[in-house]
C-alpha cells in the first residue's frame, strides 16, 4: 500500500502543527512590518536600503530547494524533517536580539540628528542572514512534514490550513503589537523581542514534538526501515539530477513563472504600506501598523470560508477558483492606487480589504495547486522550489516597491500620491497577467503523470475550469 493510503487524517494533528505559525507571525511582524516602519518613517533613513536588507532573506531561497532534497533524502541526527526544522528556526531564534540592538543603534545616532550607523548596519545585516537562512533551511521540510502527515486527498487542505493559521496570526500579532507599542520605546520593542524569543521557540518545538514518529507508527514501518527507504532515494538521484528532473517539465516551469509573478505583485506593497499612510496621509503609527492586519483578517475569512465551501473539492479543480482571487487582488490594488492619487484616505481600509479578501481565495487554491504540482517521492523538493519561488519574488517584490517609491518621489520627484498610487497600479497589472499564465499551466495533466487517481467527474470538472 501506499503511505497516503496507510495514513488517517487527524484535525488534532493538523492543528498541532499548524500552530508552527504563531511563532513565524511574530518574527515577520517584528522583522517586516515594526522594524521597516521605525527605520524609514521614525529616523528618516530611505526606503531602498531597508526594502533590500528586508529582501536579503528571500535571495537567498536557494536553500530552501536544497533543505527540501535533503530532509527527502538525507536524514539529519535521526529524522527526515524535524532536525532541519528545529536548526532552521533555532537560527531565527538567535537573529532577534540582533535585530534589537540595530535599533537601539539607529535611535541612538538619530537622537544626535543622524542617520547611519556602521555596527547597526552590521548588526542588522547578520540578523537577516541569521533570520533568513533559518526561515528557509526549515520552511520547505516543515511544509512536506504537513504534507507527509495526511492522505493524498487531504494534503492541500493540511497546507492551506497551515498557512491559514498563519494569516490568522499575523492579523492577532499585528494588532496586539500595534496596541503594545503605540510610539517608538526601546524597553518595549526589546519586549516584544524577548516575548517572540520565548513564546515562538515554545511553539516551534511544540508543534512537530514527536509527529514523525506518529507518522511512522501509522504507515507500520520502523525507524530504521524508514531510513533505509531514504537511503534507497538519495542513491537513485543528486540534487543536481533532482533539479534537472523537475525543471524539464513545461508545466512545472509555467506553474514557477505563475507562482513567481502573483507574489512578486501581491508584495510589492509590504514594505512601503505603512511609510505610504505615515507620508501621504499623516497617519499615526498604531493606524498604520494596523494595515496588514486589515488585509490579512479578510484573507482569513476567506480563507476559512473557502476551506469550508469547497472542502471537498479535489485540489486538481482549484485553478479558477486561484485565478478568482488573483483578479479580486488586482481590483484591491487599482481602488488603493485611486486611493493614493485622489488622497481619499477613507478609502484605504476598503481597498485593503478587498486586497485580502481575495488574497485568502487565492491563497486557498494556490496552495492546493502546490500539493499537487509535488509528488510524493520528491514533496521535499518540489516543495522546496516552489517555496523559491514565493520566497524569492516576494523578496524582490519587497525590494521593488521601496525602489520604486525612492525612484518616483526622491529622483522623479512625481509627488507622494502619484508616487505610490503608480506603484499600486502596476502591482494590479501583475496580478492580472498571473491569470493568464495560470490559464496556460496543464495541472490536470501533471496529476495524471505523478499517479494521482481522479474520477471521471473530477477530471471533467478539472478540465472545464
Amino acid at each position: 500500500m501506499s503511505r497516503s493510503n496507510q495514513l488517517t487524517f487527524s484535525i488534532w494533528r493538523l492543528l498541532r502543527l499548524s500552530s508552527f505559525q504563531i511563532g513565524s507571525a511574530m518574527g515577520d511582524i517584528i522583522v517586516t512590518s515594526i522594524w521597516n516602519r521605525m527605520m524609514i518613517s521614525q529616523f528618516g533613513i530611505p526606503a531602498t536600503p531597508v526594502s533590500l536588507l528586508i529582501a536579503l532573506r528571500y535571495l537567498l531561497s536557494p536553500l530552501s530547494l536544497w533543505a527540501g532534497y535533503r530532509s527527502d533524502t538525507r536524514p539529519f541526527l535521526g529524522m527526515r524533517r524535524t532536525s532541519y526544522i528545529w536548526l532552521g528556526r533555532g537560527l531565527m531564534v538567535l537573529s532577534l536580539p540582533l535585530l534589537g540592538w540595530s535599533l537601539m543603534r539607529f535611535a541612538a545616532v538619530h537622537e544626535l540628528g543622524g542617520n547611519f550607523d556602521l555596527l547597526g548596519w552590521i548588526l542588522a545585516i547578520g540578523s537577516s542572514l541569521l533570520y533568513g537562512v533559518g526561515t528557509l533551511i526549515s520552511g520547505s521540510p516543515y511544509l512536506a512534514l504537513v504534507r507527509d502527515s495526511v492522505p493524498k486527498s487531504r494534503q492541500g487542505l493540511a497546507i492551506s490550513t497551515a498557512e491559514t493559521i498563519l494569516i490568522i496570526f499575523f492579523a492577532i500579532v499585528g494588532i496586539s503589537f500595534s496596541f503594545w507599542l503605540q510610539e517608538f520605546d526601546p524597553l518595549i520593542f526589546w519586549e516584544m523581542v524577548l516575548a517572540t524569543m520565548i513564546i515562538g521557540g515554545f511553539f516551534w518545538v511544540f508543534s512537530i514534538w514527536g509527529v514523525e514518529k506518529s507518522i511512522r507508527q501509522q504507515r507500520g514501518i520502523t525507524l530504521e526501515q524508514e531510513l533505509a527507504e531514504v537511503a534507497q532515494r538519495a542513491s537513485e538521484s543528486s540534487l543536481l539530477e533532482t533539479i534537472g528532473h523537475i525543471w524539464q517539465d513545461k508545466r512545472t516551469r509555467r506553474f514557477f513563472f505563475f507562482l513567481s509573478l502573483a507574489t512578486f505583485a501581491a508584495w510589492a506593497q509590504d514594505a512601503i504600506l505603512e511609510p505610504f499612510g505615515a507620508e501621504l496621509f499623516d497617519l499615526p503609527l498604531a493606524r498604520t501598523t494596523r494595515f496588514n492586519s486589515y488585509w490579512q483578517a479578510a484573507t482569513v475569512v476567506t480563507l476559512v470560508g473557502g476551506a469550508y465551501l469547497w472542502r471537498k473539492r479535489p485540489p486538481e479543480r482549484q485553478r479558477r477558483i486561484t485565478s478568482g482571487g488573483l483578479t479580486t487582488m488586482a481590483v484591491g490594488m487599482v481602488l488603493l492606487a485611486g486611493t493614493a492619487v485622489f488622497q481619499q484616505v477613507r478609502f484605504i481600509e476598503i481597498a485593503l480589504l478587498i486586497f485580502g479578501a481575495g488574497f485568502g481565495v487565492y491563497t486557498f487554491g494556490g496552495l492546493s495547486l502546490m500539493a499537487v504540482m509535488s509528488s510524493d517521492k520528491e514533496a521535499g523538493a518540489y516543495l522546496g522550489l516552489w517555496t523559491i519561488s514565493v520566497v524569492v519574488f516576494k523578496g524582490l517584490g519587497t525590494f521593488a516597491g521601496g525602489a520604486l517609491r525612492d525612484l518616483f518621489l526622491l529622483s522623479l520627484g512625481l509627488g507622494e500620491g502619484l508616487s505610490y498610487g503608480l506603484i499600486f497600479l502596476l502591482e494590479g497589472v501583475g496580478l492580472a497577467t498571473a491569470v493568464f499564465i495560470l490559464s496556460h499551466v496543464d495541472v490536470l495533466g501533471f496529476a495524471r503523470d505523478i499517479g494521482r487517481h481522479l474520477s471521471r467527474t473530477d477530471v471533467q470538472i478539472a478540465s472545464a475550469d
